[in-house]
C-alpha cells in the first residue's frame, strides 16, 4: 500500500461504503491512519468491513444510514452537530445501477434510481454544504459517472442521474468560488463492483475497486474538479460528447455493440 503523507484530512464520511469503490476508498484511508465514517443501507456489509479491517492504522466507523431516510440522515447529523465534529472531507458515493431498454422502461424503476443516485445525494449535500459554508473549510466530493455525458444504451435512468449529478457540482463549484471549500466530482470509466456486473457488454479498461480508490484519492488531493479515469477512456468519452448526434448515435451503437 502506498503510503500519503501528510493527508489533509483526519476525519471522513463515505457513504455506500459497504461495496465496492466506496469500500475500497474506506479501506484505502483507514490504511493511511484515516478515521473514516462508513455508511451504508447494508449494516452486514458494514460488519464485515469492520471486522476484516481492524488492523489498519485508522479506524472504520459504521454507520447503518439510508441516504433516501432524512429522519435517519438527521439523526445522525445532530449527533454530530452536539459535538460541534463534521467531517473535514465527504465523498457522497452511495448509488445504484438497474440497466432497462426501451421495451422495459419504467416510471417506478427511474424513480428508484433517481431516488438514490441523485435525491439520495441531494440529501447529504445539504447538511454538508451548510456545516462547511459556516466554518469557511471543507471537501466534499460527488461520485457521477462518465455514463453522464452522452446517452447510452440501456442506462437512460441511471446516465440521466449522474448527468444530473456532474450538472449540479458544476453550478455549485461557481457557488463557491469565493470560499474555502472544495467541491469536486467524480466520473470513472468503468469498474468492477455489483453494479457494473450487470452489465451485459464488454466494458474495456476495467479497473479493481482498489485500483479506482488510490486514483480518486489522487484526485482528491489534487486541485482538479474532475476526478476523472482512466484517462485513455475517458478522453475518447469526452471527445464523443462535441460531435454531432448523427455521428455519435452512429459511433455509440458500434462501441456497445
Amino acid at each position: 500500500m502506498n503510503h500519503y503523507e501528510p493527508l489533509p484530512w483526519k476525519n471522513v464520511w463515505i457513504t455506500g461504503a459497504g461495496r465496492g469503490i466506496g469500500r475500497a476508498l474506506a479501506i484505502l484511508l483507514a490504511g493511511q491512519g484515516i478515521r473514516v465514517y462508513a455508511s451504508s443501507r447494508t449494516e452486514i456489509e458494514l460488519e464485515k468491513l469492520v471486522a476484516e479491517y481492524q488492523h489498519l492504522p485508522g479506524e472504520i466507523i459504521p454507520i447503518r444510514l439510508d441516504t433516501r431516510c432524512v429522519e435517519e440522515l438527521e439523526q445522525l447529523i445532530k449527533e454530530w452537530d452536539q459535538t460541534d465534529f463534521f467531517p473535514e472531507l465527504v465523498v457522497l458515493n452511495a448509488g445504484t445501477h438497474d440497466p432497462f431498454s426501451a421495451a422495459e422502461f419504467s416510471a417506478q424503476r427511474c424513480k428508484h434510481l433517481f431516488d438514490i443516485n441523485l435525491q439520495g445525494t441531494i440529501n447529504c449535500l445539504e447538511p454538508a454544504l451548510q456545516r462547511m459554508l459556516k466554518r469557511d473549510k471543507g471537501q466534499i466530493a460527488v461520485m457521477a459517472s462518465v455514463a453522464g455525458y452522452r446517452g447510452l444504451p440501456t442506462a437512460a435512468a441511471y446516465g440521466a442521474s449522474k448527468a444530473a449529478l456532474i450538472h449540479l457540482c458544476e453550478s455549485l463549484r461557481l457557488d463557491l468560488k469565493n470560499t474555502h471549500i472544495k467541491l469536486q466530482v467524480i466520473n470513472p470509466g468503468f469498474v468492477k463492483t455489483p453494479l457494473t456486473d450487470k452489465n451485459e457488454f464488454t466494458m474495456p479498461a476495467l479497473l479493481a475497486p482498489d485500483e479506482a480508490a488510490t486514483r480518486i484519492l489522487n484526485g482528491l488531493l489534487s486541485d482538479h474538479f474532475e476526478i476523472t479515469f482512466p484517462k485513455r477512456f475517458t478522453f475518447i468519452l469526452k471527445l464523443l460528447r462535441i460531435i454531432p448526434y448523427r455521428l455519435y448515435f452512429y459511433l455509440a451503437g458500434k462501441i456497445v455493440k
